[in-house]
């Protein structure tokens, strides 16, 4: 295998438009532009990160392993400088047949929704409880006098 191009930050600034739009993601140097479009979250999120080290970007939303695979389709060489790790080595890309994106999904933990419901209907009855025993109990002493 050929050895990947090297780039250095500043030629990676040089690409940061519509029509021409660069970044790096854990070393790589990435050539999105023809991912514009189709990026679920829209293109505007991707140009805000052109032309520089998306990296904290990227890992901070948490994307999915499809996601994560991606990068090599895009990638067009490496940032100068950058150490290799031997998770970051590469693994050949293979598209998909269909054009489905997977998506990252957070769910509910309901664990506590049992007790929380329970609350949520004894205290409110409690305090109106508690407070028609104490209205009939000063109610009742205000008579005996």
């Amino acid at each position: 295998m050929a050895e990947p191009r090297v780039f250095s930050l500043s030629q990676v600034a040089q690409h940061k438009s519509k029509n021409d739009c660069w970044f790096v993601i854990n070393g790589r140097v990435l050539d999105i532009t023809k991912f514009l479009e189709e990026h679920p979250g829209g293109e505007e999120v991707l140009l805000e990160s052109a032309g520089k080290d998306a990296t904290k970007d990227f890992e901070d939303i948490g994307h999915s392993k499809a996601a994560k695979d991606l990068l090599l389709k895009y990638q067009v060489g490496v940032l100068q400088g950058y150490n290799f790790q031997e998770t970051d080595k590469d693994v050949p890309f293979k598209e998909s047949k269909t054009k489905e994106m997977s998506a990252f999904v957070i769910k509910n933990d309901h664990s506590g929704t049992k007790y929380a419901a329970l609350l949520e209907f004894f205290v409110p009855l409690l305090v109106a409880g508690s407070y028609f025993g104490y209205r009939f109990l000063t109610r009742a002493a205000e008579l005996s006098y």
